[in-house]
């Protein structure tokens, strides 16, 4: 079983994050990224650190917790 929904995100000096409910907008030096997370998790910005955490305790919402940001 994976670990990495353990795991906080760090986020490096020169990038900024910004959380709009689900979306999640990541800018840095060499460009931007854009995600949705799924609604099984819940996903919060605490200073330089993206937390990632299940909003319940079911078989979907940990698979989705412990993926590595595919689909």
């Amino acid at each position: 079983m994976s670990r990495i929904g353990k795991k906080p995100v760090a986020i490096p000096a020169g990038v900024t994050a910004k959380l709009d409910g689900q979306h999640i907008a990541v800018k840095g030096a060499k460009g931007e990224l854009n995600f949705t997370a799924p609604d099984e998790v819940s996903v919060t910005i605490d200073g330089n650190v993206i937390h990632v955490n299940p909003h319940g305790q079911d078989k979907r919402s940990r698979a989705m917790w412990a993926r590595r940001g595919r689909g």
